[in-house]
């Protein structure tokens, strides 16, 4: 059976961590192990992520002393979880908005089809339980289509959902240089999907699982502010990366 591990980044996370439900996930799938990466916590989050861990054997922390930003701390906590040999490391929110059944479901596509990344997507649809604001969801569809442009045209739904799985080999790639942006550093892993495997892969090789539920969680990090920051970021990765506005499949 394929070794998973599962990274949660965590900064001053500590009303927000449903330890029950982690615990019930990792007692469930015996393959699976959690890292959570502690990005330079200034409330009890790592006393009670160092508490946790001590309880669990499927479960460690990775400390970092100083506050990086989410960007760089997922990508320091991807290339520590690499170094244990997973089969797929995957992405997922401390809050646990994205259900456990539906990551389960995500990396299991992704061996079956051999996907180098499956990534959740927030589709308002019958028969899904999708809870956002409707403010959210306004902007995440004018950040969707400004990604879409970004990325020579690519019809991505929805690139900022915290789950995500990469099979690793992929990962040690994409994860191996610092992100040029901190909040929408998903953006750039598309831009370098990319550009190193071409476009048309992208239509074979990554997959957009629509989520079974999702809720907003309350003492979300992301403001009205960072959102209009994060459209000047799109012209940082589309110069950065040399992607031209549009392409054909």
């Amino acid at each position: 059976m394929w070794k998973v591990i599962v990274l949660i980044p965590c900064y001053n996370e500590e009303k927000r961590l449903p330890f029950d439900k982690f615990k019930a996930f990792v007692e469930e799938h015996s393959n699976y192990s959690l890292l959570f990466v502690n990005d330079g916590s200034k409330d009890n989050t790592l006393d009670i992520l160092n508490s946790f861990a001590n309880e669990h054997a499927a479960i460690e922390v990775l400390n970092l002393y100083k506050n990086s930003g989410k960007a760089e701390a997922v990508r320091q906590g991807m290339l520590h979880a690499i170094k244990a040999n997973p089969d797929f490391v995957a992405l997922y929110d401390a809050d646990m908005a994205t259900p456990a059944e539906d990551l389960h479901a995500m990396i299991e596509l992704a061996e079956k089809q051999s996907y180098n990344m499956v990534i959740g997507s927030r589709i308002l649809r019958l028969g899904g339980a999708i809870d956002r604001t409707f403010v959210r969801g306004i902007m995440g569809r004018i950040f969707a289509s400004a990604a879409s442009r970004v990325l020579q045209g690519l019809t991505v739904y929805d690139t900022q959902c915290g789950a995500k799985v990469f099979h690793t080999p992929v990962a040690q790639i994409i994860f191996a240089q610092p992100f040029i942006t901190n909040w929408i550093f998903d953006v750039e892993l598309f831009a370098r999907l990319i550009k190193q495997y071409g476009m048309q892969n992208m239509y074979t090789k990554v997959y957009e699982f629509p989520l079974t539920a999702w809720r907003d969680v309350h003492g979300s990090k992301l403001k009205k502010m960072d959102f209009i920051r994060q459209i000047f970021d799109m012209h940082k990765i589309k110069k950065h990366y040399k992607l031209n506005t549009y392409n054909e499949k």
